[in-house]
């Protein structure tokens, strides 16, 4: 009697209800296994000899490579730092030289480039440059800083506690 008069009142909702958990939990199933089928795989892939000597191998190469790579760009790097020495010793010598000369080692401190240039020296004369700065303007308005502009020059007071008597 009481099952029946369960049946009749709420008897959709418990088959509708059903079908849900039936459904749910089919698809809950199928992705379980389906990822417990994945790590089954990884384990086994994971533990072929011939997978793990392919991926150190890989590695190894990927690494060697790298290492050359830097190697290059060191040799590059020492090969600069040798010329520019270099340069530097030479320009040191010049300069000794013509210091022992009894002339001016600045204007004859120049580039192999420029000795094969044709054209006047230059090594006496040196050009000034006009300069492109606009002159600086002192009198303008500047309400930050309280200056000039206004009839007002109010200043605020000092920070920090007030120094009282007492």
């Amino acid at each position: 009697m009481f099952v029946g008069s369960l049946l009749a009142t709420y008897g959709w909702y418990i088959v509708f209800s059903c079908i849900l958990l039936y459904v749910v939990f089919q698809k809950l199933f199928t992705r379980l296994r389906a990822l417990r089928q994945r790590q089954l795989d990884r384990a086994a892939a994971a533990l072929e000899p011939d997978i793990v000597v392919k991926r150190q191998e890989a590695l190894a190469a990927a690494r060697l490579k790298m290492q050359d790579e830097l190697n290059a760009q060191v040799e590059k790097h020492k090969e600069k730092l040798r010329q520019l020495e270099e340069e530097k010793r030479r320009q040191k010598i010049e300069m000794w030289d013509s210091m022992r000369e009894g002339k001016s080692y600045k204007g004859n401190t120049r580039k192999p480039q420029e000795e094969d240039s044709p054209g006047p020296s230059t090594s006496l004369v040196i050009p000034k440059r006009k300069s492109d700065r606009k002159p600086l303007r002192r009198g303008g308005y500047n309400p930050l800083s309280g200056e000039g502009g206004g009839a007002c020059s109010w200043r605020p007071g000092r920070r920090g506690p007030s120094s009282g008597g007492g």
